[in-house]
């Protein structure tokens, strides 16, 4: 201990800097000396991304801080940037990005037709607003990130955020593709099920309309439906559902994440869009 008390602040910030946030915060509780380090701007701008200067500045509403470790803990509750349209949020221990892409700023097929589509605003919701699918045969989404805007040399999952509404119909009837492509390498293909509680009318109906065509329509998709992924719960009240993974090396490519179901040709409701995120898978 009586060595530690010897090293310079400066010394012990520059070791700090080869930890972790995590560690960071546990070293703090060693010395005061310890302690001084740890919450020196020099070893918080180490965990920061290195493009922080252009999230502060993109940020809406804008971003107020006195130190680089109270800027890094509001980075990680999340803050809105390009506009609005997308959030992005560190972890906590890893400083690792992840962002949310905003229905706004998905390309969803028909969107801008209010006759298939609405938008509204959702108290529970990070984003001004939703998209809402009102009835319609084809439903195609699809995000688009690069992964310079992402942590390098990190596997990532794609997950479509929702819900589904209690007058939902035809969502599940057959499987939905999903697929995410990193530049120009071979797209990866999955199936997943848009499922929800059904009440026995909806369930009559459906059975009724589509029963017999229901195994038909599960061999039209890219390898023959399978189990295929469901919705989890997530903490804050939304569903989410897989899309896929990638990894985020060092130069820059597109990654393009989607959900289609197009070869039904029955129609689909009650499907509430909220986003996609991108996170770091462990």
């Amino acid at each position: 201990m009586e060595l530690i008390k010897a090293l310079p602040e400066d010394c012990l910030s520059s070791i700090l800097c080869f930890t972790s946030p995590h560690d960071a915060c546990r070293s703090s509780k060693v010395s005061p000396e310890f302690q001084s380090a740890a919450d020196s701007d020099v070893v918080w701008e180490k965990f920061l991304p290195s493009d922080y200067h252009r999230i502060v500045a993109d940020s809406v509403p804008g971003l107020e801080f006195s130190s680089k470790k109270e800027l890094y803990r509001k980075l990680c509750d999340s803050v809105l940037v390009d506009g609005g349209r997308k959030r992005l949020k560190l972890e906590k221990l890893s400083g690792k990005k992840c962002y949310e892409l905003s229905a706004r700023d998905l390309s969803i097929t028909w969107s801008s037709e209010s006759m298939y589509w609405t938008w509204t605003s959702l108290p529970e919701s990070r984003f001004s607003e939703v998209a809402v699918l009102r009835t319609m045969s084809w439903l195609e989404i699809q995000g688009k990130i690069n992964t310079q805007m992402l942590t390098p040399n990190t596997k990532y999952g794609a997950y479509l955020v929702m819900k589904i509404s209690g007058r939902a119909f035809g969502l599940d009837l057959m499987p939905s593709e999903v697929s995410v492509q990193v530049g120009n390498k071979e797209e990866c293909l999955n199936t997943a099920y848009l499922r929800r509680r059904k009440n026995s009318h909806v369930e009559f109906m459906e059975t009724l309309m589509y029963g017999h065509r229901t195994e038909a329509l599960k061999s039209m998709v890219a390898g023959g439906g399978g189990e295929g992924r469901l919705p989890a719960e997530r903490e804050d009240g939304w569903l989410e559902i897989e899309i896929g993974e990638f990894f985020s090396g060092e130069k820059s490519e597109e990654v393009k994440m989607g959900l289609k179901e197009v070869k039904g040709h029955h129609l689909k409701a009650g499907l509430i869009v909220h986003g996609i995120e991108i996170r770091p898978k462990h």
